[in-house]
């Protein structure tokens, strides 16, 4: 294709497919994850309401709690709407500038959810292995600025990415076998070699995952350590149920990440809805569960959601 008309197909919209090979059972497709985005709404905007209003829960780890409600929010409202209306009104174009803003948005909010969970971990190893210090360490103003610097780590990582996949020319078909703007299906539809941002999204993805890995594996590993020293057996159970629910969420989000992302490298012989199915619902289900398990199970929030019930 000219150069002329790879300049002036550019910056047209893209074409959304949905889930290939599967187009006629949308309809019935949509159903779960319409349920699952009305489930993660209510839930996160409750364990948010609730952290709000009660002035028992203003403290560190109730804090970082709901930032990942707001992350969990942020990255359904970013994939979820648009994937239903492929679903529901056949609404296939998205915009030049709207599919890499919502690249740009899933991406730098999963770098940041890396970074809470991080920051949750450390949360847990003042808390348990160092209680007597946990107020003067982890301070209101030191948590806002944790939050602050993991938004910052993840909008720093992902700007460079966005502005290398902006600057490729686009003159392939442009009709995108996915339900949203995923990274590796788009770069695909570039007609120039994309080697580089490539090479910027593997080192960046492994280093996020590998440092932030590490080090929760060490708080949590330190934090067993010290639970297996309490006396009390009480006070050792409920540090490993709290420890558990954590954990139990780190791993889904890692977990979830990485089949996603190495089923779309190794994709050979995979049917191209698998691929598209299991990266959907990485996005949809874990913000649904984490406000089950992360907030609404603890006690201290479930006592909040009774005490605010019971003032209306």
């Amino acid at each position: 294709m000219s150069t002329a008309n790879c300049s002036n197909t550019h910056l047209l919209p893209f074409l959304l497919i949905g889930i290939p090979g599967l187009e006629d059972l949308h309809r019935w497709i949509s159903i779960p994850f319409c349920f699952t985005y009305i489930m993660t709404l209510l839930g996160n905007g409750l364990v948010l309401l609730t952290v709000r209003l009660d002035k028992s829960l203003h403290e560190p780890m109730y804090y970082f709690i709901s930032m990942l409600a707001v992350i969990d929010l942020i990255f359904s409202t970013a994939v979820v709407p648009k994937m239903l209306g492929v679903f529901w009104l056949d609404s296939r174009e998205i915009g030049f500038e709207a599919c890499f803003t919502q690249m740009f948005f899933i991406h730098t909010f999963t770098a940041v959810e890396s970074g809470v969970l991080l920051a949750m971990s450390f949360d847990r190893y003042i808390a348990i292995c160092n209680p007597l210090r946990y107020s003067t360490i982890l301070t209101s103003s030191r948590t806002a600025q944790i939050g602050l610097l993991c938004l910052a780590r993840g909008a720093g990582v992902m700007t460079p990415l966005m502005c290398l996949l902006t600057s490729l020319p686009y003159c392939k078909t442009r009709v995108i076998p996915h339900s949203y703007c995923e990274h590796m299906a788009v770069v695909e539809l570039a007609c120039a070699n994309p080697s580089v941002s490539d090479l910027y999204s593997l080192i960046v993805a492994t280093l996020l995952v590998g440092i932030d890995s590490v080090f929760i594996t060490f708080s949590y590993g330190m934090i067993l350590r010290s639970v297996m020293r309490l006396p009390s057996q009480e006070a050792r159970l409920k540090a490993l149920r709290t420890c558990g629910s954590h954990v139990s969420i780190i791993l889904m989000f890692y977990i979830g990440g990485l089949l996603s992302m190495y089923l779309q490298i190794f994709s050979s012989g995979l049917a191209p809805h698998v691929q598209v199915l299991v990266a959907d619902l990485y996005l949809t289900v874990p913000p649904m569960l984490n406000p089950l398990i992360y907030g609404i199970k603890m006690k201290q929030i479930q006592e909040g959601i009774f005490r605010l019930l019971g003032q209306l």
